[in-house]
């Protein structure tokens, strides 16, 4: 490949862009407002702020969207029916008799279809895939036919028991398309093959209902690609970490959830590979909320049960990656019990923070880095006045507080917040924050990330060369992926083995199908395998690594009670070992990229000089330098406390840090005591 590479990314705010020149390496950068309902507008606009507009010197565009995330979470769905079987219409509803504040008496949940849009037909199969009620196929034409009458654009077929037997959906598929007026049709047990009717008809409705949004905004968008003279295929990142072609990602469209959170945790993959450091907690903090997940191993941790909001459990293959809501735009109030909270609540972008001037009232977090001299006055005017004011007011006062002293306390009960974010993805997996490094990027991130770190104890920070584009940078290094699921649900003492290597083998020559079809230069193609597994009597699944495809029946007792021991500190050699699902991922993997050019070495300096000073907040007033970090050498080291300055976010180094560079100029820094 001796083209342009290019990473997309949008935001609900920011459209970000990374474009490199593999035979010059040279990077081209762009930040642009996010353009809705129509992102593609955003993006055209970022590749032209890049200097770009010419596409035909593009072999690649990895796009990651927000399109199906939004769709799902506002609720702007495209009309979907649902067919299922005879007394499990409500399903989608009952869940898992949990309720949205398990200590309070109300709650509100909207399903993803209404119960009017849910059809019931006479079939059923049991647990092992036998016939006990043959499909009624004109109950079936007539529920296909109402749905098309009521105006309903996919569809959704979902059986109880489809996972053991597919034969009824299969026939149903074949019916309705020959009444259903577009391709739109999702079978349940195509997408998942899991024996949980619940998630198994959550992902399947989720999939149906932003099928036709993403389809129509991907055709959109490679068009106009092609009009602006892009000839290659447009790549689309999966939730998974992986990348699909634009014309097949609506096949499965449920599996773009998830994207841009993904692509920050892959750019945080190759970073670390780069830089020596394969542990990573990645900490990703934007201006509504704050993203977090564990990378072991230079691996990305990907599951396959996530439930993305209350009752929305998603079960295709999906990066995990927690969220809290504690960004840059979080509310600061006094609650009525006279407590200082922060957040879930945000500004957004509009009215925005006080300090942005655009007629916000209400204190955050960006007006308490303001306050405490993180973020430079002189860039919000008059709004600094306000800033002030406002935290006077609403939290110093209530509290006996003064204003810095105010701010500090928003600041540290946010990054209570966010350190909670990273325990639950560390500490509860039996994993050991010590043994870690902290991941900081998006545009608020560094704000936070050394007092983040100390707190957690976590020895290092590594802040990548562009934080505030590290999203788009994902796209840019993602390999090509491809997840498989498959339930077998048997007690591992009568698995039958051959089974079990006859499905791991089937799901890898396909995966390597479907990669060989993809028109992408890569450097190799492997398989991943593993198992969920479980005590007999539990719910929960445990994920066990297989190192191989053909495991033995020992070697997978074996793995499975190291795991569980790991993750829970106890052995349960009593308890039968019951397998559930078997999964291979199969990956191509794409050229490295040259990422020491992210920071233009040109405009490097010799020494490392502060562009200024100004008096921080650090428990009291120091005097601290600001640099501006495109002019930092490579070799450097920098005693905090310290301001370090950029294009896209501010980094803040507390007294007792050391920062250092690395080659590609990520900034290293040491938490110190």
């Amino acid at each position: 490949m001796t083209g342009l590479v290019a990473g997309v990314d949008v935001g609900g705010t920011f459209t970000d862009l990374a474009i490199f020149d593999p035979s010059t390496g040279e990077v081209r950068l762009a930040k642009v407002p996010t353009t809705l309902p129509n992102q593609s507008g955003g993006v055209l606009a970022a590749f032209d702020a890049a200097g770009t507009d010419d596409l035909s010197q593009v072999d690649l565009i990895v796009h990651g969207t927000t399109t199906t995330t939004n769709a799902v979470l506002e609720r702007q769905l495209a009309n979907t029916g649902l067919i299922t079987t005879a007394g499990f219409r409500d399903v989608l509803e009952l869940g898992r008799r949990t309720r949205p504040q398990a200590y309070g008496m109300h709650g509100h949940f909207t399903p993803v279809i209404p119960r009017d849009l849910r059809l019931e037909v006479p079939e059923r199969m049991d647990a092992r895939g036998r016939v006990l009620t043959p499909l009624d196929e004109a109950a079936l034409r007539t529920a296909v036919t109402q749905l098309r009458d009521q105006g309903c654009e996919a569809l959704v077929i979902h059986f109880l028991h489809a996972y053991a037997n597919p034969a009824h959906e299969l026939r149903s598929a074949e019916i309705a398309r020959q009444i259903w007026a577009n391709d739109y049709i999702t079978l349940g047990h195509a997408l998942l093959s899991e024996s949980r009717e619940y998630e198994r008809g959550v992902t399947a409705a989720v999939n149906a209902s932003v099928q036709p949004l993403l389809e129509r905004y991907v055709a959109r968008l490679a068009e106009e690609l092609a009009a602006k003279g892009y000839r290659r295929d447009l790549l689309v990142m999966n939730g998974n970490g992986g990348m699909v072609a634009a014309k097949d990602v609506a096949k499965e469209a449920v599996k773009t959830v998830m994207s841009g959170p993904a692509s920050g945790v892959m750019a945080a993959v190759a970073t670390g590979r780069r830089a020596g450091m394969a542990n990573l907690l990645t900490y990703d903090m934007g201006g509504t909320s704050t993203d977090v997940a564990m990378i072991r191993n230079g691996i990305a941790p990907v599951s396959n049960e996530i439930e993305v909001e209350y009752a929305m459990p998603i079960h295709v293959p999906m990066v995990d990656v927690r969220t809290v809501g504690a960004g840059g735009g979080s509310i600061a109030r006094i609650d009525a019990g006279g407590m200082l909270r922060v957040g879930p609540e945000s500004a957004g972008s509009t009215p925005g923070p006080v300090c942005y001037g655009r007629g916000g009232t209400r204190v955050t977090i960006s007006d308490a880095n303001l306050i405490l001299g993180r973020l430079p006055a002189d860039r919000f005017g008059q709004a600094v006045e306000a800033a002030h004011r406002a935290m006077r007011d609403q939290i110093a006062a209530p509290l006996g507080l003064s204003v810095e002293e105010a701010a500090e306390a928003v600041v540290r009960i946010a990054n209570t917040h966010m350190a909670g974010a990273i325990r639950m993805v560390s500490i509860s997996l039996g994993a050991d924050p010590r043994d870690f490094a902290l991941f900081a990027f998006g545009g608020a991130g560094p704000l936070h990330a050394v007092a983040l770190a100390r707190e957690l104890n976590v020895p290092k920070v590594l802040i990548p060369a562009r934080p505030g584009i590290t999203n788009a940078l994902g796209c840019v290094v993602a390999d090509l992926r491809h997840d498989f699921v498959r339930t077998l649900n048997r007690p591992l003492d009568v698995v039958d083995m051959g089974d079990v290597h006859g499905v791991l083998a089937t799901q890898e020559a396909e995966g390597r199908r479907l990669i060989g079809l993809e028109k992408i230069a890569l450097t190799t193609v492997r398989a991943e395998y593993s198992a969920d597994m479980q005590f007999v009597g539990q719910t929960h699944l445990l994920r066990v690594r297989l190192p191989s495809g053909n495991p033995s029946r020992d070697q997978l007792q074996r793995l499975f009670e190291a795991a569980y021991h790991t993750r829970f500190r106890v052995d349960l050699p009593t308890i039968r070992a019951n397998l559930v699902n078997l999964n291979v991922s199969v990956i191509g993997e794409r050229p490295a990229l040259d990422l020491s050019r992210l920071i233009d070495p040109a405009g490097r300096r010799e020494r490392a000089r502060p562009a200024s000073t100004r008096k921080v907040w650090f428990g009291g007033w120091h005097d601290t330098p600001i640099y501006w970090r495109d002019h930092l050498p490579l070799k450097i080291t920098l005693q905090g406390p310290a301001i370090i300055e950029q294009m896209d976010t501010t980094i803040v180094m507390d007294p007792g840090s050391t920062a250092t560079q690395d080659a590609d100029g990520n900034l290293i820094v040491e938490v110190g005591t």
